[in-house]
Order: C-alpha cells, then sequence, then structure tokens
C-alpha cells in the first residue's frame, strides 16, 4: 500500500509561467488529483505493462546521462548511481497517472521520487529551511534537465515538498499559505483540458524573440512581471478584489501576447470570459495544448457552460463542490 511519503503529487504554477524566465515570482501548488510513485515489475502487479517497460527503459537513458554527467563532475551532489541501476534490473520504473507534455510536471515527480530515493545525504525528516529549498531545487534542477535540456528546478521541489511554493525573484524560496477567496461560496479554480499535448522548447523561444521585440509585437517583461507579482501577492494576502483585478489582467495581457502558446480553438472562450467577467483563464506552464487553468465566482455555472461546450474541465479548489 502506498503511503503519502513515496507518492509523489502533480505541480500546477498557479503564477509565474514564463515570467519567472525574467526573475518574476512564481507561486506553485501540488496537485494531488495526479501522481506518480516508484514500483517494480512484478508478474502479480495489475499495471499497463507496456508503459512500465517503455518507463523502465527511460529511466535506463535517464542512468546513462548520470555516468556521463558524473564522469564531467556536473554533479555537485552525491548519488547512488549503482543502486538505481540494479534496481533498473530488478524491473524499477515510474507508475504515473501524470499526463506528459500538459504543463503539470510529470518529470518533476519522477525527478524529486529519484531523488529522495537515490541521493545519499538526502533525509526525509530534515527541515527545509529557504537555503536548504534553494539548494534542493538547484540539485533537481540538473536531474530534469535531461529531460527538457534546461531545468529551473521548480517542478521537483513542489512535488518533493508537498506545499505551495513562493519562489521570490531573487532565489529565495519558501513554504506559503495561500488565502483563496472565500467570501463566495462559488469560488473555484479549475483546469481546461485541451486535449492535445504542448512542447516546451520552441514557446520558450517565440517568448524570448518576443523580449527583444518592441511596440504591440513584443513583450514589455517588466509589465508582465508587475501583473504576476501583483496577483501573487494578492492571493497570499487574501485581498480578494486586488486579486480578481490583477487576474484580469495578466489574462488579457496573455491573450494579447501569448497567443501562439494559447491553444487553438480556446482563444474565443478565453475571450469570453474576459468580456463577461465571469471566469479568468491563463497559462498553465507553456501552453501550445495540455491544460489551461481557471478562475471563477461562479463554478456550478461555468462548469455547465463548458460541459454544453463539450469542454472537460477539472477542478483543482473548489470552496463547495455542488453536484454536476
Amino acid at each position: 500500500m502506498s503511503t503519502q511519503e513515496n507518492v509523489y503529487y502533480a505541480k500546477i504554477l498557479l503564477f509565474g509561467e514564463y515570467s519567472v524566465i525574467k526573475n518574476s515570482m512564481a507561486l506553485t501548488i501540488p496537485y494531488s488529483h495526479f501522481n506518480g510513485e516508484l514500483s517494480f515489475l512484478y508478474n502479480d502487479k495489475y499495471t499497463d505493462y507496456d508503459y512500465a517497460r517503455q518507463s523502465n527503459k527511460n529511466l535506463y537513458d535517464l542512468l546513462g546521462y548520470l555516468r556521463k554527467t558524473g564522469k564531467k563532475e556536473k554533479l555537485n551532489f552525491s548519488i547512488d548511481i549503482e543502486r538505481f541501476a540494479r534496481d533498473l534490473e530488478k524491473g524499477l520504473y515510474f507508475e504515473s497517472s501524470i499526463p506528459e507534455g500538459y504543463g503539470i510536471g510529470s518529470s518533476g515527480a519522477l525527478v524529486a521520487a529519484l531523488y529522495e530515493k537515490y541521493i545519499t545525504d538526502f533525509h526525509k525528516n530534515q527541515s527545509f529551511s529557504p537555503e536548504r529549498m534553494s539548494e534542493l531545487k538547484q540539485q533537481m534542477s540538473v536531474l530534469e534537465s535531461f529531460y527538457h535540456g534546461t531545468s529551473s528546478g521548480i517542478d521537483p521541489l513542489n512535488a518533493l515538498i508537498k506545499k505551495p511554493l513562493l519562489f521570490k525573484g531573487n532565489g529565495e524560496v519558501q513554504v506559503v499559505e495561500i488565502n483563496l477567496p472565500t467570501h463566495n461560496p462559488d469560488f473555484g479554480v479549475f483546469l481546461i483540458n485541451s486535449g492535445r499535448k504542448g512542447k516546451t522548447s520552441p514557446l520558450v523561444n517565440i517568448f524570448l524573440e518576443k523580449t527583444t521585440q518592441h511596440g504591440k509585437k513584443g513583450i514589455d517583461t517588466e509589465h508582465l512581471n508587475n501583473l504576476t507579482n501583483n496577483a501573487i501577492m494578492s492571493i497570499i494576502e487574501g485581498k480578494n478584489q486586488t486579486f480578481f483585478k490583477s487576474l484580469a489582467d495578466l489574462s488579457a495581457y496573455q491573450l494579447e501576447h501569448f497567443s501562439p502558446m494559447i491553444p487553438e480553438g480556446f482563444r474565443t472562450i478565453w475571450k469570453n470570459g474576459l468580456e463577461d467577467g465571469s471566469y479568468y483563464l491563463k497559462l498553465c506552464g507553456s501552453g501550445g495544448g495540455g491544460f489551461i487553468l481557471g478562475f471563477t465566482d461562479d463554478f456550478p455555472g461555468i462548469r455547465k457552460i463548458m460541459k454544453k461546450k463539450d469542454i472537460d474541465i477539472n477542478p483543482v479548489y473548489v470552496h463547495e463542490l455542488s453536484e454536476p
């Protein structure tokens, strides 16, 4: 039977996608609806064996990467590579319900699981000071870079700590409490499933190119950072009116300047929410597919509207969840 300790959750980046590259704040939460855990292929285990074998194969590729990286002395931490190799021979794989390419940290959960199991100086019961979390973030970014070329380490740290995390622009990390609006029982945070995978690297390149352009085609990173930071601080401080104003401004800015990142077919839905104020959408991760993040003061009503449009939504937080 799995315990909470060895299960690693997906992450939702509430705020900070793209802007965090330009040193804005970022705010993440663990999302337990999707999760994963390290497991072994046994004859009496009921699972998708094709998936498990592919996962095992992918972990062998990671093993090769770690051996090569270790020889180049690029690892500034100690990992028990030989125990990892022996476990792979026994059928180690990552059993996961976290969809890949959906912007909710599938590789981050895997990296967190591997880090906790095979890093020799990691202790489960240690205290996570801001300094220690910054160190963990940097170390896990090395592991996750195998999957993305580069990594901030944000996703695996969120999966490891399993609490809301505030990433400050100066590199500091701290555990925070999020004061979601509770003045309205129908308030909700939700995910819209675009039905397709996204690809991070080409979209990041588009973003970086846009930050060098001027005028309407360009992205003003200072303004984007201010919008992001205002939304984050207002939700942490529980300032409901400020939060929704910041959220509306950020949603409008993303619709105008992040069009390539918004999955095709959802821009009109995005615009409709802005126009009538019934909900606000924003990117969840890099976009291009995967999930879109939504906020509303009328979750039951929005769920009915989306259902009529044959759009699949997943509640992330609902103050009072009524029957569908």
